[in-house]
């Protein structure tokens, strides 16, 4: 075949993985337009909207040769939509009044913890903006629960544009970017592959809950990815540092610190622990941290739960929890014992980590999936891909059913037999085609 020919051919036969992703990026202009528009945009059509991009996304995964699944597409298309995600508002969630304020009051007194939002309530210094937003925010009686990293990102969105959620919406937006090009530099190590960086990169619930809703996961998530790359390179100072930020976002990243700290020396986790202390340091100095909002949280919230919610039926909150939690701790123990034994340093199971602690976790959010998916990259499964998308029908509450039937953010039964259902025949199914030697990741590799 003449060359000239053959480049032709290549140039004709990846058209269609672009159009693919024009179907995506059509998909999000749509719920852009109805999210600023709100009270035209209903439940169904959202999950139809996304689910169409979903369409598009697998097709592209599963019937892609080798040369359509390019970095530079990769990157391409998740740019463009994430810069659709921020030309919208967010979509079902209100969390962001409260990073709005959080950033506010940091900006105003140096720090946003130790004061509630509704100890405000009556305050006439407050500007008409904020006050606006302060009557919006969700559980105004509860401190607020963002680490400190999180809230210098809220800071930083106040200081590009007060009171406008945009700023954090393009803050997030461009960390997620970097998280897309450092998972592309695990698959060129050959850590993974481009078609499940895709699958991340293109994913309905990355895009929705990052460029549309500014969830400040990403940036958590973002970091601890960026420690794990600098563990696999063997450059310590960075691991510690990444690490410590990265918990310092959320609490969430403590499940992953033993297994990126060990076999270091001892002085890189005296590390992580100074940069903790200095990130902690000056809010516990003046009294108040997010360790207040925290425990109101995991004593009081219950969400979206498995374990959790079947096993509350029968026992008492308090006992269900310290049952769930024994067993987490057992078994995480095991995947602890596991991985030291290995000879040299590999890449944890974040996957199986992340999907235990939320399988007993009293509350999972759509956006908590940020975690794991990152790890569904590096060990591709079934069942946390399934996991990603049926996630989002736990926006299926009574206020946005517009449903008298059920509490304003309770979920029909329907919702968790569909949820966990999808989850649980995708495990089964992947199980007997791992029994019977079918299932092959390398097969979808690139």
């Amino acid at each position: 075949m003449p060359p000239k020919y053959s480049a032709l051919s290549v140039v004709y036969s990846l058209r269609w993985q672009d159009g693919a992703a024009l179907v995506c990026a059509i998909s999000y202009s749509f719920l852009a337009s109805l999210s600023i528009q709100p009270e035209f945009l209903n439940l169904w059509e959202f999950y139809g909207l996304l689910g169409v991009s979903l369409c598009a996304t697998i097709a592209v995964f599963a019937f892609s040769g080798k040369e359509g699944i390019t970095a530079s597409r990769i990157i391409f298309w998740a740019l463009c939509f994430r810069l659709i995600g921020f030309l919208g508002e967010p979509l079902w969630e209100d969390d962001f009044f409260r990073y709005l304020w959080d950033g506010y009051r940091f900006y105003e007194t140096g720090s946003p913890y130790g004061i509630a939002p509704s100890q405000f309530f009556s305050d006439s210094s407050i500007s008409d903006q904020f006050r606006q937003i302060l009557a919006r925010i969700n559980y105004p009686n509860v401190p607020t629960i963002y680490g400190p990293v999180a809230q210098y990102s809220f800071l930083l969105g106040h200081l590009i544009a007060p009171g406008e959620v945009w700023a954090l919406q393009f803050i997030y937006a461009g960390i997620d970017m970097a998280l897309v090009i450092l998972l592309l530099r695990f698959a060129r190590d050959g850590l993974a592959s481009n078609r499940w960086v895709l699958l991340y990169a293109w994913s309905p619930l990355v895009v929705k809950e990052i460029a549309f809703t500014a969830h400040p996961d990403g940036l958590g998530v973002m970091l601890l990815i960026a420690a794990l790359y600098c563990r696999y390179a063997q450059y310590f100072f960075g691991v510690a540092v990444l690490l410590a930020l990265s918990v310092s976002t959320k609490i969430f990243a403590l499940l992953l610190v033993p297994f990126l700290l060990w076999g270091m020396p001892v002085r890189y986790w005296g590390l992580f622990v100074m940069v903790l202390l200095l990130l902690y340091g000056p809010f516990l100095y003046s009294g108040s941290s997010d360790l207040a909002g925290l425990l109101v949280f995991a004593q009081e919230w219950q969400f979206n739960s498995s374990a959790y919610g079947l096993i509350s039926q029968w026992l008492e909150p308090l006992t269900t929890k310290l049952i769930l939690g024994v067993g987490f701790i057992a078994v995480y123990m095991l995947l602890w014992i596991k991985f030291v034994r290995k000879p040299v340093w590999i890449l944890p199971r974040g996957d199986i980590i992340f999907g235990l602690f939320f399988l007993v976790a009293p509350v999972v959010n759509a956006w908590y999936l940020l975690w794991l998916l990152p790890f569904a990259v590096f060990y591709p499964a079934l069942w946390s891909w399934t996991f990603s998308v049926v996630v989002l029908l736990s926006y299926a509450i009574g206020i946005n059913l517009n449903s008298m039937e059920y509490q304003p953010f309770e979920l029909p039964l329907w919702v968790y037999i569909i949820e966990y259902g999808a989850i649980l025949v995708a495990f089964f199914i992947e199980w007997r085609l791992r029994l019977s030697g079918r299932w092959r990741v390398s097969n979808f590799s690139s």
